[in-house]
């Protein structure tokens, strides 16, 4: 099986040396790139910038923004058989950058944002991909039912959904609970190591 993972924070900038960005460690998306290779099938990984080691046997494609990102997926999303959308792009970006660094001759400053393009929502139309497609929904709130929901929404075959306002799962953990929603079915994955998590949805691609 040919398999896209994206994976870890996008990261907009602001000014030379100024961006946002969000917590995700890459964590998981490295893990399920992990798990892929080990069993047998051809990985390739898009990451934002994370601390992690790529894993042996991955092949690789480092980038920043959501933009790059997105440019990434369409170029490569139509020969894969599934993907794994694992990566916390960010949902807005700075409508404009700043060539100089801003000083701070204010008591405040307002950021004028703008939509990214939705990787995932543009993963069926219009890139066309037809093959098993699995979503992340990280969620403080309602995480069954905002999971499908997003099910729905975005076409996936699969959400991966847990709820990042605990602190002992998802962000920075090495561990993590999540519900694995279907179309038909919910499933709860028990609070475990996220490479454990990472071989039961490998598992699952293309049930």
């Amino acid at each position: 099986m040919k398999l896209l993972v994206t994976a870890g924070p996008t990261r907009e900038p602001i000014d030379p040396v100024r961006y946002l960005t969000n917590r995700s460690s890459g964590k998981m998306g490295y893990a399920i790139a992990d798990a892929a290779a080990h069993a047998g099938h051809s990985v390739l990984l898009i990451s934002g910038p994370t601390s992690l080691d790529v894993p042996v046997g991955v092949d690789f494609i480092p980038v920043e923004t959501a933009a790059d990102m997105f440019a990434a997926v369409a170029t490569y999303l139509p020969r894969m058989d599934a993907a794994v959308f694992a990566a916390a792009v960010a949902d807005f970006t700075p409508a404009s950058l700043s060539a100089q660094k801003i000083k701070k001759s204010d008591d405040s400053l307002s950021l004028d944002l703008v939509k990214t393009k939705d990787i995932l929502g543009s993963a069926r139309e219009p890139l066309g991909f037809t093959g098993f497609l699995v979503g992340f929904a990280a969620e403080t709130e309602n995480v069954e039912s905002n999971a499908r929901h997003k099910l729905a929404a975005k076409g996936c075959d699969l959400i991966v959904a847990n709820d990042v306002s605990r602190n002992d799962i998802g962000f920075d953990s090495h561990e993590n609970e999540a519900l694995l929603v279907f179309p038909d079915r919910t499933e709860l994955f028990p609070k475990a190591p996220k490479h454990d998590l990472a071989i039961r949805i490998v598992s699952m691609l293309g049930e």
